[in-house]
């Protein structure tokens, strides 16, 4: 437990990060806070917020402001999940179900990684509100046990990773030379015997648009597309019914050199024609984020690293505070934008900062 004095000094998710540099070793931050190649996406991601402009109206009854909303149907605190993050033991022992916890007594979603440390099972036993992010495999069979464990324990969502068909050049981790220890197994699998390179060799290449159908179908749970980032893709994500996009470019973890996903969300959003709810992630660091995420068209965003430099530094607590401090400064831009909730941020309330 990190004590409370120090904790109080940690006022922003900056503030945790610094904190998580400190006690993580080298290679497991670097895992978590690194992406691909020269790692322009990754910085692109956080940069490009500061490319948008908020634009408060004044005069407005916000006395009564609420950051609640829903996704999906399901009535969340704010319009903030947690998105999938793989390993998370390698940032605190109690690892997924720490940070479940601190989802459930924030009010939102977890989203469950496929290479979890964790099962589904453990999961769910918080009684957190969750969704299942799905790798698909080149072994079918292996799939459709994660979507039954998924169906099993009430995940109420897959979200389909679509943007991974192999993994991105991670040069961080290979000038480390980190690898995931050999105790920390992909738990949803069921096999100690697999190590993490072994099991990211099996998922397919292969993915197609005909799986979402076909996955959808079978499952019997909506599916998400997530790692959308163009207008085309959306319009196809309606057509082969996906029930929701996630607009992502998996952090800056894979290709390097794409768009920053804030800069794609309008287009998406304009492509959806609203046939579908449509999310973004990557880069937000503050509530201000989140508030022009809504106003570009985004129904809630996911947040990851923000999550896990809380768990790194205080465990369930820790990931707790994170989200807690997000929905204070959620609330707060809403409330000096004009706004009662945030159903009512509009596309006038941003604009791109002038040059």
């Amino acid at each position: 437990m990190v004590r409370a004095q120090a904790l109080t000094q940690l006022v922003t998710v900056l503030d945790y990060q610094a904190a998580a540099a400190e006690r993580l070793d080298e290679g497991p931050f670097g895992y978590f806070a690194g992406g691909a190649g020269d790692e322009r996406t990754l910085r692109d991601n956080v940069e490009a917020y500061g490319r948008y402009q908020l634009r408060p109206r004044v005069l407005v009854d916000v006395a009564r402001c609420t950051t609640a909303t829903t996704v999906l149907g399901h009535a969340v605190s704010m319009p903030l999940l947690v998105a999938p993050v793989a390993f998370q033991r390698l940032a605190h022992p109690d690892g997924e179900p720490a940070t479940a916890r601190a989802a459930r007594d924030a009010g939102t979603i977890m989203c469950l990684s496929t290479i979890a440390t964790s099962t589904p099972a453990e999961v769910a036993a918080t009684g957190a509100q969750r969704w299942f992010q799905l790798y698909v495999m080149r072994d079918d069979g292996i799939t459709r046990d994660l979507i039954a464990q998924a169906r099993e324990h009430g995940f109420t969502a897959l979200v389909l990773t679509a943007d991974a068909p192999v993994p991105g050049r991670r040069e961080r981790d290979r000038r480390s030379g980190f690898v995931i220890p050999p105790h920390l197994t992909v738990a949803a699998l069921g096999r100690g015997d697999l190590r993490p390179a072994e099991v990211l060799a099996q998922v397919s290449p292969s993915l197609t648009w005909a799986d979402v159908e076909r996955i959808g179908s079978e499952s019997g749970l909506p599916v998400l597309v997530k790692g959308v980032q163009t207008a085309e893709d959306a319009r196809l994500a309606c057509d082969h019914g996906a029930a929701g996009i996630v607009v992502s470019n998996h952090g800056g973890r894979q290709l390097d050199g794409v768009a920053a996903t804030i800069d794609l969300l309008p287009a998406v959003v304009e492509a959806v024609e609203q046939r579908i709810e449509v999310l973004v992630d990557g880069g937000i660091r503050r509530g201000a984020d989140v508030v022009k995420a809504l106003g570009l068209g985004a129904r809630a965003v996911l947040v990851g690293r923000a999550v896990i430099w809380g768990l790194a530094v205080d465990g369930e607590a820790g990931a707790r505070s994170v989200l807690e401090l997000l929905r204070a400064e959620i609330l707060n831009a809403l409330q000096l934008l004009g706004c009662a909730s945030p159903a009512d941020v509009r596309p006038e309330h941003v604009a791109p900062r002038e040059t």
